[in-house]
């Protein structure tokens, strides 16, 4: 054979051989890859194909799927409510990536997940009828909430203390879901969203830490406890007022500078929300104790899943003293989410133990038989002693009766509370926020809740947790131990 058709035949076969190794590497090794890419037109053709499965709120779908007319998508996404359950529900689009718990059980609602085959559906490579969410939310608060926040900028969350279950997740100002839902309109709507200053699409309740104020101080005090720094709620403490940070020239200064704050025992301190008596407690603990504790009730915390992942709440490191002695009084570089005081506050109601927060009870297949129950996996973790906790809930107590917290008073309810107005921007340029955490207890129940206002219509001056944040824990407490308005 010629020298030169020789070398052209072996280089010919090995192209064909290169071909086939391609070839086989994408179908049997990239396919799933390239099934899975986001501009696979085929996958959002698949998953609206047929209805979803439903997320679930007290025992009625609070999502839905729809016939579209024209187009090659067969269904969209519907939501009854959408904007009170945004912030649970998420939205699942048929041009954006879900969200919420619209994302984390995508495949279970679109059919896809594994757990929902049956024998026949694997022999014959048929999509599963698809799963459904039960949530924990229980919607009467959740609507006391919403309305309580009203066109305020700010979240709210509710927990159990007792089993961990989540009844409410609101963030305000919210958005409707089904208005990313159909591919023909959404594009629009996400650019408004998206323009939108106020940030709608922001879980403020799971997903924006912000300086805590004073209702960091219920960390603090219990740190004083467990350490032994202070025997009980009722011992005096070593505290100057004025208290000057330390290294500085700088005076910290109460807000009711007439309050009874010099030496003031920890009862006393919360019900006057006294920041010299928390500042000089954080530098006489120091930052590692206090830290410590923060991490316990769950600060810098990053895989905090319930099951939307929650962002970190975050006690820093690395400060010297004066820094030490703000966060004392939950500013500095302090930040929480709402979800985060609302489990301060559940912990110590529940007699110091901490059980793990959740806002899915269970997801069931299509019969509604239970593929995985999250209230049977639900821990508890304790945090302080029980001596520490009851001992903190009489103060919380204080200050609700006689003290800073006064607006989320119920009759007939124990209520136990701690107010937080947090200075925003430079030198406090901004309208600070305004926290309220609490519990309440009566006849059986209990509900722990943490409010924040990032912004409202009130006057600068009259922002404040008792005026702006207590009266939405108030209402939250109501519907949740349903006691009348």
């Amino acid at each position: 054979m010629n020298k030169t058709i020789r070398r052209a035949s072996v280089f010919s076969l090995l192209l064909v051989f290169a071909l086939l190794v391609r070839a086989t590497w994408v179908q049997f090794y990239e396919a799933q890859a390239l099934a899975d890419d986001t501009d696979n037109r085929r996958n959002a053709i698949e998953t609206y194909s047929r209805p979803l499965g439903n997320i679930i709120v007290a025992g009625k779908a609070v999502t839905g799927s729809a016939r579209t007319t024209g187009g090659d998508l067969a269904y969209k996404r519907t939501y009854t409510n959408g904007e009170l359950y945004a912030a649970v529900t998420g939205y699942a689009s048929q041009s954006y990536a879900p969200t919420q718990l619209e994302g984390i059980y995508a495949h279970l609602l679109n059919g896809t997940d594994s757990r929902l085959k049956t024998v026949m559906d694997t022999v014959t490579d048929q999509r599963a009828d698809p799963g459904d969410v039960i949530t924990t939310i229980d919607p009467a608060v959740q609507k006391a909430a919403y309305d309580a926040l009203g066109d305020k900028k700010g979240a709210a969350v509710a927990l159990d203390p007792k089993t961990g279950k989540i009844l409410a997740v609101v963030s305000t100002p919210s958005y409707d879901p089904s208005s990313l839902t159909d591919a023909n309109t959404a594009g629009t709507a996400w650019k408004e969203l998206n323009a939108d200053s106020d940030k709608p699409l922001v879980n403020r309740a799971l997903r924006q830490p912000l300086a805590p104020g004073s209702t960091f101080k219920l960390v603090v005090a219990a740190a004083a406890l467990e350490d032994g720094l202070y025997a009980s709620v009722d011992v005096k403490t070593d505290s100057a007022d004025p208290y000057t940070l330390p290294g500085t020239r700088t005076v910290l200064k109460n807000e009711n500078t007439s309050a009874p704050c010099e030496n003031a025992s920890i009862r006393v301190a919360l019900q006057y929300s006294c920041n010299n008596v928390f500042a000089h407690m954080a530098v006489q603990l120091g930052q590692d104790k206090l830290r410590a504790m923060a991490e316990k009730f769950g600060f810098n915390d990053d895989s905090l899943d319930v099951p939307v992942r929650a962002y970190a709440s975050v006690y820093p490191s690395d400060m010297d003293e004066s820094s030490t002695a703000l966060t004392g009084i939950g500013q500095f570089d302090v930040t929480a989410t709402p979800l985060q005081m609302a489990m301060v506050s559940a912990a110590l109601a529940n007699g110091g133990e901490l059980v793990s927060p959740h806002m899915v009870a269970q997801v069931t297949d299509s019969g509604g038989d239970v593929l995985k129950d999250y209230d049977d996996e639900a821990t508890a973790k304790r945090i302080v002693s029980e001596s520490t906790a009851e001992q903190l809930q009489s103060a919380m107590q204080t200050v609700v009766e006689k003290g800073t917290g006064t607006n989320a008073r119920i009759d007939g309810v124990t209520v136990g509370g701690k107010t937080g107005t947090a200075q925003n921007g430079e030198n406090n340029s901004k309208a600070p926020y305004a926290w309220f955490t609490s519990y309440g207890k009566t006849d059986g129940k209990e509900v722990a809740v943490a409010v924040v206002v990032e912004q409202s219509d009130a006057a600068r001056s009259e922002v404040s947790g008792n005026g702006l944040a207590a009266p939405v824990a108030k209402a939250m407490m109501q519907a949740a131990l349903r006691q009348p308005t």
